[in-house]
């Protein structure tokens, strides 16, 4: 359910991620897919297991 929202609505956008903690993961969505959500941050892929997103923002 998770990722079809998120391909539907920020595929190729840039977004924050927050999977609780200090830590907040940002870039642009480059695929989603097999659960798991990836982003391009100046030429280096973030892969994040969507079932740990508690939130995501658009920039």
């Amino acid at each position: 359910m998770m990722q079809s929202f998120i391909v539907e609505h920020y595929l190729n956008k840039e977004v924050d991620v927050y999977c609780g903690g200090p830590d907040v993961f940002r870039g642009n969505v480059v695929a989603c897919a097999d659960n798991v959500l990836t982003l391009n941050n100046e030429g280096k892929l973030t892969h994040i297991a969507i079932d740990k997103i508690i939130a995501l923002w658009g920039q």
